[in-house]
């Protein structure tokens, strides 16, 4: 069923061939977005793409770039602008950073981090933000809560995740200029492949299972369950939407308290 407001408007969607990026994804198209998923895995973009038009009914296509490289962001960017009409609606939720200890963490490591996920959205909100101004869009950036919950052994996604929110805060200003909305989210303990992948990392520094590492995650935070991809999905939707207009330029924490 689609969202008065919502019907019709154009999405690129980032880290959109699976978990928070994919239900995203498939939450702006049942809102009534037709949506363009962009991500590396051409094979998984196929997939979800097929899976969410035919759930929804939109046109959902899709392109498979390398969001870390200057190049594969400006043929993101010549994708989403061959649809019809500008683009109304971006999310940045690309990213990737390596765990480990200090000590281990290589300077390839670091840079590789600020690459996809800071990097990546910076070029493809500059190279979108023209679009978005006509359609007097959104922007919605996709941080993670190691940007207020600093740890040892995921220093550079916290990092990352912190120069994001700076970025999202300062475009702001910018938006409020050219009638842009823009926000971040940022994501608690949310159960997908990418949190399971971090729990790997994490479990491998400290020589645990992942499921210890799982526990350990689960008590030190307190919270009544973790995070599901449909939680962050649905206040993106919420942030697209018209009534939502004067939510800008803020952080908001989904992460269970």
């Amino acid at each position: 069923m689609s969202i008065n407001g919502l019907e019709g408007r154009r999405a690129v969607v980032t880290g959109a061939s699976r978990g928070i990026g994919k239900a995203i994804a498939k939450a702006l198209a049942a809102a009534g977005c037709d949506c363009l998923l962009v991500a590396r895995s051409e094979t998984r973009l196929r997939a979800s793409a097929k899976e969410i038009s035919k759930e929804t009914g939109r046109s959902v296509t899709f392109h498979a770039s390398d969001l870390s490289e200057k190049t594969g962001c400006e043929a993101a960017g010549r994708a989403a602008k061959k649809g019809n009409g500008p683009v109304d609606i971006l999310v940045n939720c690309a990213g990737a950073t390596k765990g480990g200890q200090f000590a281990e963490l290589a300077d390839e490591d670091w840079i590789a981090g600020f690459a996809l996920k800071f990097h990546g959205a910076v070029r493809l909100t500059r190279i979108l933000w023209p679009s978005l101004k006509r359609s007097r869009g959104t922007v919605i950036n996709i941080g993670g809560a190691a940007a207020y919950s600093p740890t040892a052994d995921f220093m550079i996604g916290g990092a990352v995740n912190v120069a994001l929110e700076h970025f999202s805060k300062a475009l702001a200003e910018t938006g409020l200029a050219d009638d842009i909305n823009v926000n971040i989210i940022q994501p608690g303990m949310t159960v997908s492949d990418r949190m399971h992948e971090l729990l790997e990392r994490q479990a491998a520094v400290k020589g645990i299972s992942v499921e210890d590492a799982l526990k350990e995650a689960e008590e030190a935070s307190g919270i009544r369950r973790l995070g599901r991809p449909k939680d962050i999905a649905d206040l993106a939707v919420f942030l697209c939407l018209p009534a939502a207009r004067h939510i800008h330029g803020v952080s908001v924490r989904v992460d269970g308290g």
